[in-house]
């Protein structure tokens, strides 16, 4: 199995430290978290601060995968990370379906029972969450997050960072901008704009984010 690196150790670390022991093409070599000042090695895993990555990047020929859930931490440490010749893996849980003909860019993550049709086209560092729903011809952004149990039908965009939540659904077709927020359950029958929060049904813009 190829060596891999968590960056995070919260709730979100755990569910994907799971995945990647379900996918059996990984194997958990460090996990780096800035809870932690300095290095340890525990049942033969290191762990310390995210600092270290350089180090270990310098040493070894080794995959990352940035298992934090705040959209703009993640996007921050990715850049950080490829600076210094970072690369990054795509990790893909085995009870996912994900088409032949997707696209999925590097540092994304495809969680249980998560479907994602034909053609579709899923960035970096993306979170494609437990039973989401990802339709053909789909556009995701870079950085984005699909909460659990959120439906994006046919060609839906879904800009860089913006965070889709747990059980929303959008009607074919529709654009998402950059860095917004789409509240839990709401229903996208309009475009929505860059660096907003929408909820409801329909979803509706309550707050426009800096």
């Amino acid at each position: 199995m190829k060596p891999i690196i968590v960056i995070g150790e919260g709730g979100h670390s755990r569910v994907i430290q799971d995945i990647i022991s379900s996918s059996r093409i990984y194997k958990i070599i460090a996990i780096l978290d800035d809870k932690y000042s300095e290095t340890i090695m525990v049942n033969d895993i290191l762990f310390g601060p995210i600092a270290f990555a350089k180090e270990l990047i310098r040493r070894m020929e080794v995959e990352f995968i940035i298992a934090i859930g705040n959209n703009a931490t993640r996007k921050r440490i990715a850049c950080s990370l490829t600076e210094v010749g970072g690369k990054f893996a795509v990790v893909i849980h085995p009870s996912a379906f994900v088409s032949p003909s997707v696209k999925i860019g590097e540092g994304t993550v495809v969680m249980p029972g998560s479907v994602i049709n034909a053609d579709a086209n899923i960035g970096s560092h993306v979170i494609i969450n437990s039973i989401a729903v990802v339709e053909h011809d789909n556009k995701i952004g870079d950085y984005a997050h699909i909460s659990p149990g959120a439906i994006l039908t046919g060609s839906v965009q879904v800009g860089e960072g913006s965070h889709v939540g747990a059980s929303a659904t959008v009607i074919p077709g529709k654009k998402i901008g950059k860095w917004s927020i789409i509240g839990a359950s709401a229903t996208v029958i309009n475009d929505i704009p860059d660096f907003v929060t929408a909820i409801g049904l329909p979803a509706k813009i309550i707050k426009h984010l800096n």
